[in-house]
């Protein structure tokens, strides 16, 4: 469990949930606040203000950072990030991933390939969508090898704007 919060931004309610190791889980765009908030652990916060110490600056940080990264003034993420959910595979595809510039797209081979192999690209798909962060791990960037979007656990439309933000949609073939 965590402390979390849930806040409004032009792209819909995002809500973040922080461990003592870090953020450890975005999400993304929802269209209802209580939606999102249902997903959330019990003790959460919209201030910050039940929240304590390390903890609340944790997420006041990571709500300021994402905001700036959706207006476009942000490329990065210095925010501690709580990746012990995941299995050790998932974390080294999401570490690799995170390599990737602002504004540039790779395809699941390529990230396959640098967590051991090629013929891994559908296990790497799997571990894109179990992604808990998004944004902070950018599995946005990740494409199919023939330039289409592929796939993205906040939904294709989501995706299409994040790319679109970083300038990197362009890149793209279209269907």
């Amino acid at each position: 469990m965590g402390d979390s919060m849930c806040f409004k931004t032009a792209w819909g309610w995002i809500g973040i949930v922080v461990t003592e190791l870090g953020v450890a889980q975005i999400l993304l765009g929802g269209k209802d606040r209580r939606a999102v908030e249902r997903t959330l652990p019990a003790r959460r916060t919209e201030t910050g203000r039940t929240s304590a110490g390390p903890a609340r600056l944790m997420l006041r940080e990571a709500q300021t950072q994402i905001h700036d990264y959706l207006r476009g003034k942000r490329r990065d993420f210095t925010v501690p990030v709580d990746l012990s959910a995941g299995t050790a595979f998932q974390r080294r595809v999401w570490r690799a991933i995170t390599r990737i510039p602002y504004g540039r797209v790779r395809s699941y081979q390529w990230v396959a390939a640098r967590v051991g192999g090629k013929r891994y690209a559908r296990a790497v798909g799997m571990a894109l969508g179990a992604n808990p962060v998004p944004l902070v791990i950018p599995c946005h960037r990740i494409v199919a090898h023939d330039g289409s979007l592929g796939g993205f656990s906040c939904g294709l439309p989501v995706k299409r704007r994040l790319l679109q933000l970083e300038g990197s949609l362009a890149l793209l073939r279209h269907r």
